[in-house]
């Protein structure tokens, strides 16, 4: 019998990472055929006690019952939907953990190297449905429900989108995870459990956005496992004394220590087993009361200490990144060392990816923890790190990059700067000053290269470069289209690249997962790709160059009226939405417009309503029999704006209040309609993508990294309107520019331009007639008070720094492009048919393939035993470990 984990320590917290682990002290011995052989009867006893998926109908009405008496104790005649979401939730969970817990004990059993992705931001969406669709089991499940009374439909709309994140940031991550366990690789997440999403959006009467907490957690959550016995203690404060061995090593003392508690959310693979794991940390007061400030009289103070330790994950993008990225840390380490290997061979077992600049500090901790904790000698820690992790870039905007003030830190984290200090050539200390005099010594006496390229920006007072640090500690960087990574490499980190070397700097173009953005969201166009391609949904959900059979069908008139007939009931449920949800009723006949993303500036919803505005006055002017001649439009758009964005804040105020007046004006509203969709969410997405004609991405050429939105209307079939920006570009590369609307100024114009702003501006009436008139129009008071726009409107007519002013025309001649287009239905479904057809590419499976092979180093870890259920719908075969389209790495 084989010895893996002294039997001693079974049933230790720091050892619990599953539940099996509580009885995988001994694995069984394997004979000469490779069969594993347990002594002493020991596999009869465990598996006599070992569940199986529930897959019949008749099992999974069992398990539901049991758990409305046992977990919920509520009884058949007092249990609502609420009730029956939950009580369905845990009966998917159960059957979840099964799966879990063996791809646990595989990936223990083969110690596979393990990539863990760190991330702010983790945009879930709903859990229930996706987890029946990769379990293969949503039949099963709403035949069950049905026969005790309840529509699944009403139970999936019970649940709360999970508030951990805010953006596409997040939903990257999202999708990331999704496809790393349908690709069977060994990757877990790492983020924080905020208590409050960032907020619920709410509309004032005057059309503000207010924001309200969003206790997403008010309800129990069926999805996490609390894990109260892998707790972490993590320091802040104090005081850092260096050691006088001349080691590099210091003590750091005092201060506070709070704790890190995990929460575990399981992410099935589709068609496999395979079920990884999002490991969420919550923080937890040490000693939760001070029972002598209580006796004293202090009850404030009693409760200090606690309250926090608790603020840290109470809401969304925490002060304290470095609460999350120590636990997660120790965490990894504590795994790693499970295995018995040398520390110099941590990268060999383990890769970080950091997703943007947020957890940065993981770096410095790291070295930390080697040096201070492990006695790793500097230079041996520093090729660790650096060999460990990886940095993705989100942006080129300087404003969004990361810089923390040195005083905050040197407070908060004494060890941490000095670490950071060490790293660059700025520290009193002579040990390990390497990463300046390296730079000194290929490029002398140039001072303003080492001024700029300095983990310290000088100032008052001084801020650590976050992004530089994250470049000096990874060992590849990327950035996530091939435009927004080339201007990376040829802007915010040239001098980088110049020191060392294009090879470190790469792209991986984002992409989404087609299991939510495709098959969840629109069941039946799903079901009609499978039914043409004659193809079960397993096999081209998991290889999606398969769509491009498709591009036959386009032709096809039957097909043609199929495809169309589904996005006018998509349009339909989109529009009853909005019946119930606002009181409002949606014109379903018309071209659905939609512009969905987090309201910023170089985002430009600005632009988009300004051209409402035009299109508006427009119809003003001309007769009845030539309004006739016009498309009818339906604008949506949903966002939130920062609570301190005020600039951001006066767009949604204008889109309301346009809305407002646009949809009570008896001449237009049948030919132009606007909504604002108030509390913006994954879940409401699901419902506009695949009820869009068109979708807007029409950020200032040169600012948006990516988008992932594109990716998912077009996926759907919705033809895009944007800039030459971002992932538009590689989109019109694939699905043909003719089925792209193309406008604006490219990226090289945009500095020239912003230089004419300042130094040669010229009048808004002369330069761009229809945009003064429309700005005229918004201070003449035709949508509220005239004064309260004047901000936003300020922006445009003085520096307008994200070029509304040069790029609306050519938006203007753009939606005119697109009303033409549109007049010959038949040829705008064919766009549509063609571009669905050309998304391949955009596959998150593709994406996370990419990061395995070229940066992590990272294999396919295959559960064997067993396969998962098939849904009733389609026939799923044996699960890939890779995309068929992606030769796997032999490292």
């Amino acid at each position: 019998m084989t010895s893996t984990i002294d039997p001693k320590t079974i049933g230790k917290p720091e050892l619990q990472e599953s539940v099996q682990l509580a009885f995988i002290g001994y694995l069984p011995e394997k004979d000469a055929s490779g069969n594993e052989t347990w002594p002493k009867g020991e596999e009869k006893v465990w598996k006599s006690g070992m569940r199986e998926l529930d897959t019949g109908v008749e099992d999974i009405t069992k398990s539901f019952v049991n758990h409305v008496q046992t977990s919920l104790a509520r009884q058949p005649y007092n249990i609502d939907n609420l009730g029956g979401y939950q009580a369905a939730a845990l009966s998917v969970r159960d059957n979840l953990l099964i799966n879990w817990n063996e791809t646990q004990l595989n990936y223990t059993r083969k110690a596979p190297k393990r990539a863990y992705y760190l991330s702010l931001e983790f945009l879930m969406g709903r859990t229930l449905d996706n987890a029946l669709l990769n379990l293969g089991l949503k039949n099963q499940y709403s035949e069950s429900v049905k026969k005790l009374g309840f529509n699944m439909e009403d139970l999936l709309d019970k649940e709360r989108d999970a508030a951990l994140g805010n953006g596409g940031l997040g939903r990257l991550a999202a999708c990331y995870l999704d496809s790393s366990a349908s690709q069977e690789l060994p990757v877990w997440g790492y983020g924080l459990r905020y208590k409050y999403g960032i907020f619920q959006q709410l509309i004032s009467p005057e059309g503000n956005q207010l924001e309200a907490p969003d206790p997403w957690l008010d309800n129990q959550n069926p999805w996490e496992l609390p894990r109260l016995d892998v707790t972490y203690e993590i320091r802040f404060y104090g005081q850092a004394d260096r050691l006088p061995d001349n080691s590099g090593r210091s003590q750091w003392t005092g201060g506070q220590e709070v704790l890190a508690v995990a929460y575990d959310v399981m992410i099935p693979g589709y068609g496999t087993k395979t079920t990884n794991n999002l490991r969420l940390w919550e923080s937890k007061p040490k000693r939760g009361f001070d029972l002598n400030s209580f006796n004293a009289g202090n009850y404030e103070g009693a409760v200090a200490a606690s309250n926090s330790a608790d603020a840290i994950t109470s809401v969304l993008y925490p002060n304290d990144h470095t609460f999350w990225t120590a636990a997660s840390l120790q965490d990894i380490l504590r795994r790693f060392k499970n295995l018995g290997k040398p520390i110099t061979e941590f990268p060999d077992y383990v890769a970080i990816q950091l997703n943007d600049t947020h957890p940065t500090l993981a770096i410095p901790e790291l070295m930390r923890i080697l040096i201070d904790e492990e006695e790793v000698p500097w230079d041996v820690a520093w090729t660790i790190v650096t060999n460990t992790f990886f940095y993705t870039n989100h942006t080129v905007l300087p404003e969004a990059l990361e810089k923390w003030p040195v005083p905050l830190v040197e407070h908060l984290l004494p060890r941490h700067l000095q670490i950071i200090y060490d790293i660059c050539a700025n520290s009193q200390s002579q040990q390990n000053l390497f990463f300046l005099q390296a730079v000194e010594k290929k490029f002398p006496h140039d001072l303003d290269r080492l001024a700029r390229m300095s983990l310290i920006e000088e100032g008052t007072p001084k801020q650590i470069r976050m992004a530089h640090l994250a470049v000096i500690g990874s060992r590849k960087v990327n950035g996530v289209a091939e435009l927004h990574s080339e201007l990376v490499r040829t802007t915010i980190l040239k001098d980088f690249v110049e020191f060392e070397g294009i090879s470190k700097f790469g792209n991986i173009t984002n992409g989404i997962t087609p299991r939510r953005w495709l098959d969840q969201c629109n069941p039946e166009l799903s079901a009609l790709i499978s039914e043409t391609l004659k193809l079960d949904k397993a096999v081209w959900l998991k290889d999606l160059f398969k769509l491009e059979g498709l591009i036959p069908f386009a032709e096809d008139p039957a097909f043609r009226k199929k495809w169309a007939a589904i996005k006018q009931r998509n349009k339909e449920r989109l529009a009853h939405h909005v019946q119930a949800n606002l009181g409002l009723t949606v014109r379903t006949d018309a071209m659905f417009d939609v512009q969905i993303k987090r309201i910023h500036e170089y985002k430009r919803q600005t632009l988009n309503i300004l051209g409402v505005i035009h299109r508006y006055f427009e119809l003003k002017k001309m007769t009845a029999a030539e309004r006739k001649k016009v498309n009818p439009r339906v604008v949506f758009f949903a966002g939130k704006a920062a609570p301190a964005y005020y600039i951001a804040k006066l767009t949604i105020r204008l889109i309301v209040n346009v809305a407002r007046v646009l949809n009570a004006d008896p001449e237009t509203k049948d030919y132009l309609q606007v909504y604002f969709l108030p509390d913006y969410s994954v879940s409401l997405a699901e419902i506009l993508i695949p009820a869009s004609d068109i979708s807007q991405h029409i950020s200032t050429a040169g600012t948006e990294a990516s988008g992932t939105s594109n990716m998912k209307f077009c996926l759907n079939g919705g033809l895009l309107l944007g800039t030459v920006d971002g992932a538009n570009i590689e989109i019109a590369e694939e699905v043909g520019e003719n089925n792209v609307f193309f406008f604006g100024h490219l990226t090289p114009a945009v500095e020239d331009l912003r230089y004419q702003h300042i130094y040669h501006p010229v009048p808004l009436e002369q330069k761009c007639p229809n945009l003064a008139a429309v700005l005229n129009h918004v201070s003449s008071g035709a949508f509220g008070e005239p004064d309260v726009y004047e901000p936003l409107l300020s922006t445009i007519r003085q520096s307008d720094y994200y070029l509304i002013s040069d790029d609306f025309d050519s938006y203007l001649a753009a939606l005119k492009m697109v009303d033409e287009a549109y007049l010959d239905k038949e040829e705008w479904i064919k766009k549509s048919i063609n571009t669905t057809a050309k998304m391949g590419k955009f596959s998150s499976d593709r994406a996370i393939n990419e990061y395995a092979e070229s940066y992590w180093n990272l294999e396919p870890c295959r559960v064997a035993a067993g396969s998962t259920p098939k849904d009733t719908t389609t026939a799923a075969p044996a699960p890939a470990s890779a995309s068929t389209t992606t030769k796997k790495s032999s490292k």
